[in-house]
């Protein structure tokens, strides 16, 4: 199928570029690259996770939570980024469409979770007696509710492409993205603005508590505006014409390579949060 490179940007990389034999290898790279980072990262944070499930003792803030149903999620996709790969390679388009399917839920996943644990960080800093409620049954209630709608979203996401034609919906990815980001940038610099603030009195601990905290949010809004910015400028170049059919999908291939650091922000902090090492999660008991 030829699609000249101003047609719509609603149409899916594989299918909008599968004439260019360019954008389709470096599609499978990125790809590849994608479920060699995010399978052991994954399986990495949900045997903590499971560590810490398995001591009722130890709390889990609600941060943690949402970063494990990310994790589930990023597995979903790291098994539709398989299944995309071998349908390409097989020449199977009916394989090949399942795997866009499985990985398109993880645009609004990414978005929603990094906006939850955002506005988590900013209840606990800037309100921290509303927060300390949270943490009560009422809390969990409305942190359970708010993952259920996550995966709901996701779903009427995955439900969406399929009735386009497994096609990414563009204008409602942007609207999220530009909703989420204005949110969060609130929240984070209401955060920074409140940590920034010299305190009498402040010990040491609460200082690691800190940077801890400025590190979770700055990470996470700036891995968002990364996705934003490269995907508006491949999107306009490739609109523009002036890189021609080849040139305009090479484009939209490495902007949608961006989507990676926000895959792996959450669980990175995570596990910096519970002081592992990559190589000894499941090794060693906490």
């Amino acid at each position: 199928m030829s699609v000249n490179s101003s047609g719509s940007s609603l149409h899916p990389l594989i299918y909008r570029c599968m004439d260019s034999s360019i954008a389709v290898d470096l599609s499978s790279i990125i790809s590849s690259i994608r479920v060699m980072v995010l399978l052991p990262l994954c399986v990495l944070v949900l045997c903590l996770g499971l560590q810490r499930w398995r001591r009722p003792s130890q709390s889990r803030s609600h941060g943690d939570i949402f970063t494990l149903h990310l994790v589930y999620l990023e597995l979903i996709a790291v098994v539709g980024f398989f299944v995309l790969l071998c349908g390409l390679y097989m020449a199977k388009p009916r394989v090949t469409e399942v795997g866009v399917s499985l990985t398109n839920q993880i645009f609004p996943a990414q978005m929603s979770f990094h906006f939850l644990t955002c506005l988590e960080r900013y209840l606990a800093v800037v309100h921290p007696v509303t927060y300390r409620r949270m943490k009560q049954s009422a809390g969990v209630r409305i942190r359970n509710a708010s993952v259920a709608c996550v995966w709901l979203l996701c779903g009427s996401w995955t439900g969406i492409s399929v009735l386009l034609s497994h096609t990414v919906p563009v204008v409602p990815l942007m609207l999220l993205l530009v909703l989420s980001l204005v949110i969060m940038s609130f929240c984070s610099l209401r955060v920074l603005r409140v940590l920034m603030r010299p305190r009498p009195g402040d010990v040491r601990a609460a200082n690691r508590s800190k940077r801890r905290t400025i590190a979770t949010v700055v990470a996470i809004l700036l891995v968002q505006w990364l996705w934003f910015i490269a995907l508006l400028v491949t999107m306009a170049l490739d609109m523009s014409g002036k890189l021609g059919y080849e040139g305009g999908c090479v484009a939209l291939v490495c902007g949608m390579g961006f989507t990676m650091p926000s895959s792996l922000v959450l669980p990175l902090l995570f596990l910096h949060r519970a002081g592992k090492r990559l190589c000894c999660v499941c090794s060693d008991g906490e």
